[in-house]
């Protein structure tokens, strides 16, 4: 029993990529630090952690739902939860349903804008699911949805958003998820012709899908520098620019048109630090001030 529960957890926690949701707390953690000009409470920290648990597994498992046909057809994700039969189609309903009630309790434990705001963040979030089923934008899409935790975690501290801060660090995050998921699409470029499937990639071909991905990466790091300016945090702050900038550059020296073997890495490498070079760097210039 212990023992089919604890396969279950893992399976669940493989399903929603648990990581990636570890990766995406330091983006909401660096607009609540921002919001509240050090540390917020105890209380809000809890529940913006919450808040982004409930709603980025809510949206995975709902995806997973929603894509679960596609992903049997699909070589790359047909060993995914759904389709090998590992985890039921109702039990991860039963999972997505969870997550949103906890996603909203969170929001409403936190101010009545966060609550009021919910609705729209949970239907952007899902809808992004359906995107690529008829826009190659659907990466845009994703970069909005991700963009929303570090805006949400303002609100959240301050009860408005009331300042360019958040707004900046948002596009930040928009234009670089929109980045890297061009990037992760093109390994499913024939599979995506073959389904009828709509990204970047699929209608432009790799090869410029490469360079807009450039474009998306450039345009976050103007972004980047311009949250810096207007942040005026000072020398940390601009470290964390820096190596912003050169794992930006270091990504896109992995992947060529013609070689996309080091895709994982430049996604999975890249991905894993930048949200926590930027908490940690603009964060902490934050609380540096207090000390």
């Amino acid at each position: 029993m212990l023992t089919a529960t604890a396969k279950n957890v893992r399976t669940t926690l493989e399903m929603i990529k648990i990581e990636h949701t570890l990766f995406a707390l330091p983006f909401a953690f660096l607009g609540a630090v921002l919001a509240a000009g050090g540390l917020p409470t105890g209380q809000q920290l809890i529940w913006i952690t919450l808040a982004m648990v409930g709603a980025r597994s809510c949206a995975m498992a709902f995806n997973r739902i929603a894509d679960r046909e596609i992903d049997a057809r699909n070589p790359r994700t047909k060993e995914r939860a759904i389709p090998s039969g590992a985890l039921s189609v109702s039990f991860v309903w039963a999972f997505t349903i969870l997550s949103a009630a906890v996603f909203f309790i969170a929001a409403a434990m936190l101010n009545r804008l966060t609550l009021m705001l919910a609705p729209v963040a949970l239907a952007s979030i899902l809808l992004y699911s359906y995107t690529k089923r008829w826009t190659m934008l659907s990466h845009l899409v994703l970069g909005w949805c991700l963009s929303i935790a570090p805006a949400g975690a303002w609100i959240a501290v301050r009860g408005s958003l009331d300042s360019p801060v958040p707004l900046l660090l948002s596009l930040v995050v928009m234009l670089w998820t929109a980045g890297f998921d061009v990037l992760y699409a093109c390994q499913d470029y024939d599979f995506d012709r073959r389904a009828g499937l709509h990204s970047i990639p699929q209608e432009l071909g790799i090869a410029r899908s490469l360079w807009i991905s450039r474009l998306f990466h450039a345009q976050a790091f103007a972004t980047l520098v311009a949250l810096y300016l207007v942040t005026h945090l000072g020398a940390l702050a601009l470290v964390g620019v820096v190596l912003t900038g050169a794992l930006l550059v270091y990504q896109h020296t992995l992947v060529r048109a013609d070689d996309l073997r080091r895709l994982n890495a430049a996604f999975f490498t890249t991905n894993a630090f930048v949200s926590v070079i930027l908490f940690a760097t603009f964060g902490g210039a934050v609380l540096f001030k207090f000390i």
